[in-house]
C-alpha cells in the first residue's frame, strides 16, 4: 500500500514545518485549503509556494478540495458530525472526486502531503480526503510540525521509502 501524508501548520512556525517536510522526504505540498491565504508568517499560498521551492518541494494548488463554508463554520463550532456530512457531499460531487483522482496520480510520481490549518488530523478535512485515497490503494500517515527532529529519531519506526532515509 502506498502513503499519503497529511500536515497541519497549527501550532509551529514556518521553519520547523518545512524541517519536517524535509524530514519524512516529503516532495510535494498538496494544498486542499478552499482559501490558501493565512494571518500565520510563511503560510499563505505565494509565500509558501515560494519557500517550498526554496527546499525542492513541490506546491500543488488544490483549492477544489478545499472544505466549503458551511464545513469550515461547523467545524469551528464544533459540530464534527455536520462538518464530516457537509465536507463528504462537497468531496463526492464528480468535478471534486476527479480531483482526488489527480492526487492520487500526482502521488504515484512523488510523495505527497496534504495540508491544511488543523493541528489534529481528525477535525480537518485532509482525514477525509486521504480516506477518498484508500480505493486509489493509499493509506494516511500523519505528520506533525511542530518537532521535525521526532521523525529523525524515530525513523526506523517510520514508514519512509529508502528515499527519504536517504
Amino acid at each position: 500500500m502506498k502513503t499519503v501524508y497529511t500536515i497541519g501548520y497549527e501550532g509551529t512556525d514556518i521553519d520547523r514545518f518545512v524541517k519536517t517536510l524535509l524530514a519524512v522526504g516529503i516532495q510535494a505540498i498538496a494544498d486542499v485549503r478552499a482559501i490558501p491565504l493565512s494571518r500565520k508568517k510563511g503560510f499563505s499560498k505565494n509565500v509558501l509556494r515560494d519557500r517550498l521551492e526554496e527546499v525542492g518541494v513541490k506546491y500543488l494548488p488544490m483549492q477544489m478540495l478545499g472544505d466549503p463554508k458551511p464545513g469550515r463554520e461547523a467545524a469551528k463550532a464544533g459540530d464534527y458530525a455536520k462538518f464530516r456530512t457537509i465536507y463528504s457531499s462537497h468531496i463526492d460531487q464528480p468535478e471534486v472526486a476527479s480531483a482526488v483522482a489527480l492526487l492520487a496520480a500526482e502521488a504515484e510520481h512523488m510523495k505527497v502531503c496534504l495540508l491544511c490549518f488543523e493541528r489534529d488530523p481528525k477535525t480537518c478535512h485532509r482525514m477525509i480526503v486521504g480516506e477518498r485515497m484508500e480505493p486509489y490503494g493509499y493509506s494516511m500517515l500523519h505528520l506533525y510540525g511542530d518537532d521535525p527532529q521526532r521523525y529523525i529519531r524515530n525513523r526506523d519506526r517510520l514508514h519512509l521509502t529508502a528515499q527519504a532515509a536517504a
